[in-house]
């Protein structure tokens, strides 16, 4: 069955909203990458900030920045959200996301204070920072009774949802999905990845012979799939998904690639699709060492040295649980009325390549999208456990 994602909200370092986002990715646009103190004592790396002010929650019992986030992307699709809920019922609207943040930054606040003077403040809530939080907000919100939960599965937790959310719509379980993920900036990450020296002091810089680690950002980006098709939207679906596990290490990737070569294998499978049939992929591209020497290696293997292919955390920085479904939004930008001239998310780095890594075909701004047929476009994404995802979306008008 076809999953259409007939309704995209987003936000991140690009900006808030479609227009404003699609603008900066074709433009190769890092101004939102910007050097910040206070999240690694004495270090002042880049992270991916949502520029603008966010909205007030209707539930002020449920505040946190992640779910400030979230809001902000549901009010963009509020109009067709509200289409859905009044077509299919409120029981059959499901919502499944990705997030591994949750509110643990307002939840640390919260602790910090308590330990300091014995007291909780006043607006400390133990529910913030449950990883179901996101969800119950938007059910809450929403007033749905669907089925209605949470994936953490680190990097590839938002790239599950969307996985996830087909399989609901399969299996007959409902009949519209909002799916996407959110992730918020957090001290707590920031230091994790400073104590695994894998945070870069400037930009980063993917499949680069300079490559020296990632850079951390913010977003949310939330879709709603159905079955059917809006051609406002492009018809733009959901093809296909594979998801693999490799559990080679708790945080380092299999170096010979070939859980990240499972899951875009059994992405095509999934999809009815061949590599030849591959139009441009996203590639997780965090620069550093392992993930982007395992990356070409898998990718390399499938596709060869002449797919289009780019990484777009330089523009956004690393968005953890909310990566897989914002770069899966990136692909749909490019399949969408805001890229009329085929472009592609240009590969932003210093140009310098590895001579270890097997060739890719990074986009520079030469490469096109063909308009005159359908186009299919892959995503990937890849966690800490070896846990992996690959999305491939597509137009079927």
């Amino acid at each position: 069955m076809t999953a259409y994602l007939n309704a995209l909200g987003l936000v991140c370092a690009l900006g808030q909203g479609q227009a404003e986002v699609a603008a900066r990715l074709f433009a190769g646009d890092c101004s939102g990458m910007q050097p910040a103190e206070g999240w690694i004592p004495e270090r002042r790396p880049p992270v991916g900030t949502v520029p603008g002010r966010l909205p007030t929650l209707p539930l002020p019992e449920q505040h946190s920045r992640n779910n400030q986030l979230l809001y902000a992307a549901a009010l963009q699709i509020e109009p067709a959200i509200g289409q859905a809920i009044a077509q299919y019922g409120a029981h059959r609207v499901a919502v499944i996301l990705g997030t591994s943040t949750s509110g643990i930054a307002e939840a640390s606040e919260g602790i910090g204070q308590y330990l300091q003077t014995g007291h909780f403040p006043a607006d400390y809530r133990y529910a913030q920072q449950e990883l179901s939080a996101p969800a119950n907000f938007l059910a809450d919100w929403l007033h749905l009774s669907g089925p209605a939960y949470v994936i953490s599965t680190a990097c590839t937790s938002s790239g599950r949802a969307l996985l996830s959310a087909r399989r609901l719509l399969d299996l007959g379980l409902c009949d519209a999905v909002l799916c996407g993920g959110v992730d918020s900036l957090c001290g707590l990450t920031l230091n994790g990845f400073g104590a695994l020296e894998a945070v870069s002091e400037k930009r980063c810089n993917p499949f680069s012979a300079n490559r020296d680690g990632i850079n951390i950002g913010e977003a949310a980006a939330l879709f709603l799939m159905t079955r059917q098709g809006n051609p406002q939207s492009a018809n733009i679906a959901l093809l296909g998904a594979g998801a693999s596990s490799d559990a080679h290490h708790i945080s380092a990737p299999d170096p010979t690639g070939a859980g990240a070569l499972q899951c875009m294998s059994k992405a095509l499978d999934n999809a009815g699709l061949t590599p030849s049939q591959i139009d441009y992929l996203n590639l997780h591209g965090t620069a550093t060492a392992h993930n982007d020497a395992m990356e070409s290696l898998a990718v390399h293997t499938l596709f060869g040295a002449t797919l289009p292919c780019s990484s777009s955390k330089p523009l956004t920085g690393h968005t953890l649980g909310a990566a897989g479904a914002l770069e899966a939004a990136f692909c749909w930008l490019s399949l969408s009325g805001h890229n009329r001239h085929g472009l592609l998310p240009p590969h932003v780095w210093d140009q310098q390549q590895d001579p270890a890594l097997p060739s890719l075909a990074l986009v520079d701004g030469s490469q096109r999208l063909d308009l005159r047929r359908p186009r299919r476009l892959m995503s990937n994404s890849f966690a800490f456990g070896g846990n992996n995802v690959s999305l491939i979306l597509g137009d079927t008008a």
